[in-house]
């Protein structure tokens, strides 16, 4: 049997102990809240660096940066109304999707660990932001974070560019004899080929960028914001049909347009698109009262 020495035994080092801990406890808790998500995305530095270094090396285009940056400058927006006590389930998200983040790194492909750790980083700010801030657009950005512009190329562009090939051949048959094969347009015997370019995917992904950024500096709710967007892709679909029709009918009607006039219609048509998605995401819903009836007397008997 073991026996305590009382010599060697001191109640007041428990006391000390127990009083320390609870110091660290209170200063831990006294950090500001920003300290929480700076440590979140530090733990899920490899993701960060590998995002940031397919953006400069020319195989994407560096867009997820701007959506990166509204998600700092919208916690830095609310910088002063973090909850102290985050909310529990969204804690819970980001710290299995952090896990999740960690264990598939190297394992599956990067473009697929990266997203989780970005929805890692959302779900921590989700559990900080005050109640006002929808969760919708939050996890919008977070997915537009990515760089998966030359993924969509590669994927989504072929059938985008036959989709637009197909509209394209609609509107120009009110004044022209064309045909389609594929992505090319046959207008008035001439061979017209629709592009990479006019795939309008980066048309697709500033128009749901507009959708997510109005949406947080208007307040919508996610019901509303989710119900607003599926006319963001007609928008953005309709934009860039409209920009390549212009295109095509200019060039089969034999005025060679340069190089700067593609740009500045691609331009145009992009401003216009992002323009009405903002009104769009702004228009207040106007809800009609349900018109009373008339109260029905009892007819007296005379």
């Amino acid at each position: 049997m073991y026996q305590i020495n009382m010599r060697t035994f001191n109640p007041d080092r428990i006391v000390s102990g127990q009083s320390s801990l609870s110091r660290l406890v209170h200063g831990l808790d006294r950090l500001p809240p920003a300290f929480w998500l700076a440590l979140l995305g530090a733990a899920l530095w490899p993701h960060m660096f590998w995002m940031m270094r397919r953006m400069q090396d020319g195989s994407d285009d560096p867009l997820g940066v701007v959506a990166l940056a509204a998600l700092v400058l919208l916690g830095g927006r609310h910088r002063r109304h973090l909850r102290r006590s985050p909310v529990p389930a969204w804690f819970a998200a980001a710290l299995v999707l952090a896990l999740l983040a960690t264990m598939s790194w190297q394992t599956l492909p990067p473009l697929v660990s990266s997203l989780f750790a970005l929805l890692a980083f959302a779900a921590g700010m989700l559990a900080l932001l005050p109640a006002p801030v929808a969760a919708a657009p939050v996890l919008g950005l977070a997915l537009l974070s990515l760089p998966l512009m030359a993924s969509l190329q590669f994927y989504a562009g072929y059938p985008l560019r036959v989709l637009v090939a197909e509209l394209s051949r609609w509107l120009l048959r009110v004044g022209h004899l064309v045909e389609r094969e594929g992505a090319v347009l046959w207008v008035d015997g001439q061979q017209i080929l629709v592009d990479a370019a006019c795939s309008g995917v980066q048309l697709v992904w500033f128009s749901y960028f507009a959708a997510c950024a109005t949406a947080l500096l208007a307040q919508r709710s996610n019901a509303s914001f989710l119900t607003r967007l599926p006319v963001v892709g007609l928008l953005a679909l309709l934009g860039n049909v409209l920009r390549n029709t212009v295109l095509v009918a200019a060039q089969a009607d034999g005025k060679a347009l340069p190089h700067w006039a593609h740009e500045g219609i691609g331009l145009l048509a992009l401003a216009v698109v992002c323009a009405v998605i903002v009104w769009w995401m702004q228009k207040p819903v106007f809800r009609r009262e349900p018109h009373s009836r008339p109260v029905a007397h009892p007819q007296q008997e005379v």
